[in-house]
């Protein structure tokens, strides 16, 4: 194999696990389903082999076989905790991880079922396509979407109801599922059973870690020196998991908010109105432009995107799977809300940010005072969810109102 010591974690099935070791690595067949290492953004062998040739390196050979063992080290530490697309892993097993292993299997796996009505390979089924095996995002018809499906390798998710840089709750997981997502190719699975949605969103969350704490054993495992040891492995996924466990207490949940009067409500749209034309505090206007319509001129490449745009075409197309996409800021004219229609929806999206958008936060977070209060976030949602009934958003009315000038 390599020089990296690897000290497998479940010593009940030291078959098992050496076996699945081994296929994660070297002489994988065709027909194999297997989690693929995330080299995005890394130079290729290739790169390197030519860069170590061009600079007259004398040890081209040693590097290359390190550069290859390190990868190796890698797949193995994560093969070793998370099991395969076929096999997961339960890490109750060793670290309090709250993943519901029954759950899991439910969504691992090919499609399968048995007599009894029991669904197997849901990922598979209802997934894969779009989100790939690794949850990478880039699925088969992803190149033909806009945007594209989330990659969950970051543990970062746009629409959440916790505060800015947590993770989503379950129940964040579990509403994207039943609902969609409004303007995107992200269906609602709503007609699914419930225990099948439930074990969707357990997956995705295993997905979710499992890239987070292969991006903790790659940023480790950078020379000969570096061991991989279970306690170090547990470590790191340990770490993974606190963060996701911290979602719950992290819920965006306003003051109760009391019915308004026609008068009162006008008055909110109009002070949201102000907050939202200012260029000095929220600046709404540099992304969604003065009219809502989201053409306000600030270029912008959400957290998957933007080290793409930073990179020549030619690299990208090298080393991503994607090419680079622009971050759209929402037209707040159509009334289609990404993140749920509710005004409590829209209180959290300004509260606590569109995740990994660009789209800041405007509520406290992390200890710090947040930019708006309460009540100015309450105006800003009353301001935004009147826009759709403006009469400048109907070009009807548009018409009809310039016929009546003319006339």
């Amino acid at each position: 194999m390599n020089q990296f010591f690897l000290v497998i974690l479940r010593p009940a099935w030291p078959l098992v696990a050496l076996s699945l070791l081994a296929l994660a690595g070297c002489g994988q067949s065709s027909g194999e389903v297997a989690f693929q290492l995330n080299l995005e953004g890394q130079e290729t062998d290739e790169m390197v082999l030519a860069r170590l040739q061009e600079q007259g390196a004398e040890d081209i050979d040693e590097q290359m076989e390190q550069r290859r063992a390190q990868r190796q080290a890698v797949t193995d530490g994560v093969t070793a905790l998370f099991g395969t697309p076929d096999v997961p892993y339960d890490l109750n097993e060793f670290t309090k991880s709250g993943l519901d292993y029954k759950k899991l299997l439910m969504a691992a796996g090919p499609v399968s079922g048995d007599r009894h009505g029991q669904r197997t390979g849901l990922y598979r089924e209802h997934c894969v396509h779009c989100h790939g095996i690794s949850g990478d995002g880039a699925g088969h018809t992803a190149i033909f979407l806009k945007p594209y499906p989330r990659d969950y390798r970051r543990g970062t998710f746009k629409f959440t109801s916790t505060s800015a840089g947590m993770r989503p709750t379950t129940e964040d997981l579990e509403a994207v599922l039943h609902h969609g997502v409004a303007g995107t190719a992200m269906p609602s699975f709503g007609l699914l059973p419930p225990d099948e949605i439930a074990a969707l969103a357990e997956y995705v969350k295993y997905l979710a870690i499992r890239g987070e704490t292969e991006s903790l054993l790659r940023g480790l495992i950078v020379d000969e020196e570096e061991k991989l040891t279970r306690d170090l492995l547990v470590e790191q996924v340990e770490s993974v998991v606190a963060s996701w466990n911290e979602a719950a207490d992290a819920v965006v949940t306003p003051p109760q908010r009391q019915p308004l009067s026609a008068e009162q409500l006008a008055d909110s749209i109009a002070a949201g109105r102000k907050l939202f034309m200012d260029e000095t505090v929220v600046k709404c206007v540099g992304c969604h432009g003065p009219t809502g319509l989201g053409d306000g001129g600030t270029v912008n490449y959400d957290d998957w995107n933007k080290p793409k745009s930073e990179l020549s075409p030619e690299f990208v197309a090298e080393t991503y799977a994607l090419p680079v996409q622009l971050n759209q800021p929402r037209n707040l004219r159509l009334g289609v809300y990404r993140g749920g229609r509710r005004p409590l929806d829209i209180y959290r999206r300004i509260h606590a940010s569109v995740k990994g958008s660009g789209m800041p936060n405007f509520g406290p977070s992390g200890g710090n005072k947040g930019t708006l209060t309460d009540e100015q976030i309450w105006n800003l949602v009353d301001y935004v969810m009147s826009l759709p009934y403006d009469p400048e958003s109907n070009p009807f009315d548009q018409q009809a109102a310039a016929h009546r000038s003319v006339n």
